[in-house]
């Protein structure tokens, strides 16, 4: 991997990183459902002019059906599930999609299931949970059925960048993306008009779904699907490693969470699980030409 893809990795994951405190903001407001919903719509609506002012084509209506399923999979099981699952548990469960990346990938047979990953899926773990210090939770129904659909969220994430690598072989990214979201809109669109009625809006919510819908989502999402185009799956979803460790950082400078000198050693695992899966080697000689 070249010095440049693995920084736009790092700076990915900054951006994902700073959803963490506005979910935490916004989703007491909105509600998992609500919140999913709308921002995919703004998502939708950003990406969709974006279109128009570069003069975009939208995608042959017969690769709509496999985007649908993108969608699915890389949004609305996700947000739905890491929102509601928020709640309850830390979300650094989703430091688990880049093992089901590596694991989609080898059974797609796109990838060689290499020791190297498999170790730094490990490496990332342990790094996580250094960052974080998990402790001990209570062990109730409602914690099962969270960590559950924490772990179906990264899984479905992890399988699902197989998929989104397929689709920027295939299209354009911006339209692609457009396509994405305007189909997770659609899905979501019955359950936030059921959810619309119990949320409670502060301008402080308003301005966090704000940000999730035009930039986490809908930008991000472009950006992600470019950077995909010259990397593999396995190496771009090693950036939800690297989203916990900025999430930690943002929490401290604008919500006030602790952030202490300990974490320090599962900033260094973190980084390094994302060098072993990616196999960036910074002091590695440039190729002759």
């Amino acid at each position: 991997m070249h010095t440049r893809h693995f920084l736009q990795l790092i700076a990915l994951s900054a951006l994902w990183g700073g959803s963490f405190p506005l979910l935490r903001i916004a989703s007491p407001a909105f509600g998992p459902w609500l919140l999913a919903g709308v921002r995919c719509i703004l998502a939708a609506l950003v990406l969709t002019l974006l279109m128009r002012a570069l003069r975009a084509h939208w995608p042959p209506r017969a690769a709509w059906p496999r985007l649908a399923l993108l969608s699915v999979l890389t949004v609305v099981a996700p947000f739905v599930l890491f929102n509601w699952a928020a709640l309850v548990i830390p979300a650094v469960l989703n430091a688990t999609a880049p093992l089901f990346g590596v694991l989609g990938a080898a059974l797609a047979r796109e990838e060689r299931l290499s020791s190297r990953r498999l170790l730094g899926c490990a490496v990332g773990f342990a790094g996580v949970a250094l960052l974080v210090q998990l402790g001990p939770v209570a062990v109730t129904p409602r914690v099962v059925l969270a960590a559950l659909a924490c772990t179906a969220a990264a899984a479905a994430y992890g399988f699902g960048a197989i998929l989104m690598k397929r689709a920027t072989m295939a299209h354009d990214p911006l339209p692609a993306s457009a396509v994405v979201h305007v189909a997770a809109a659609l899905f979501l669109l019955l359950p936030s008009g059921v959810a619309l009625p119990s949320a409670h809006y502060t301008s402080g919510a308003l301005i966090a779904v704000a940000v999730l819908g035009i930039f986490t989502s809908g930008l991000m999402y472009w950006i992600s699907m470019r950077l995909m185009r010259e990397i593999t799956a396995s190496a771009a979803t090693s950036a939800a490693f690297m989203i916990p460790l900025f999430g930690v950082a943002w929490g401290g400078m604008f919500l006030g969470e602790p952030v202490t000198w300990g974490m320090a050693p599962g900033c260094v695992l973190v980084l390094a699980a994302t060098a072993l899966i990616t196999g960036f080697n910074p002091f590695r000689a440039p190729p002759e030409r």
